[in-house]
């Protein structure tokens, strides 16, 4: 019988023992964490703190654009408050006067009239402002196969 082998012996271990894999994976998932957050800690001390001189030709940080808003009802909104068309042209032309490259972002509902849009964009672009953005949200894509 010492010659005879068991069937057993020539069995191959088809199991993969994971439990290394995954404390590896733990503890380079810490070490990542740990080290992410060291270097963001240091990207934030690494500004440069400095006392600039002041010169009549500098040119002052860029404001924010104004935001018109138009609801579904026809309803004006500058940077959201209510305002009449009126209002609106004469607050435009007096924010342009203050800063001469302010934008403007028009966000309309879209059951409304084209019609009113370009009456609203005609008016901003009179009251001064020549850089108009239109609001718009993304759409979901079908992908068909």
């Amino acid at each position: 019988m010492a010659g005879k082998q068991s069937s057993n012996d020539d069995d191959v271990l088809a199991d993969i023992n994971v439990t290394p894999l995954v404390d590896i994976m733990l503890v380079l998932l810490i070490i990542f964490m740990l080290t992410n957050e060291e270097v963001s800690e240091k990207m934030k001390k690494a500004q440069i703190d400095i006392d600039l001189p002041k010169a009549a030709s500098a040119q002052q940080k860029p404001t924010k654009p104004l935001s018109i808003v138009i609801s579904q009802m026809g309803t004006l909104f500058l940077n959201g408050a209510p305002i009449s068309e009126a209002a609106l042209w004469a607050q435009i032309a007096q924010m342009v006067k203050e800063n001469p490259g302010i934008e403007a972002i028009l966000s309309a509902d879209r059951r409304v009239l084209h019609g009113t849009v370009v009456r609203v964009i005609d008016g901003v672009r009179l009251a001064g402002v020549e850089k108009i953005a239109v609001n718009t949200k993304e759409q979901e894509i079908e992908q068909t196969q």
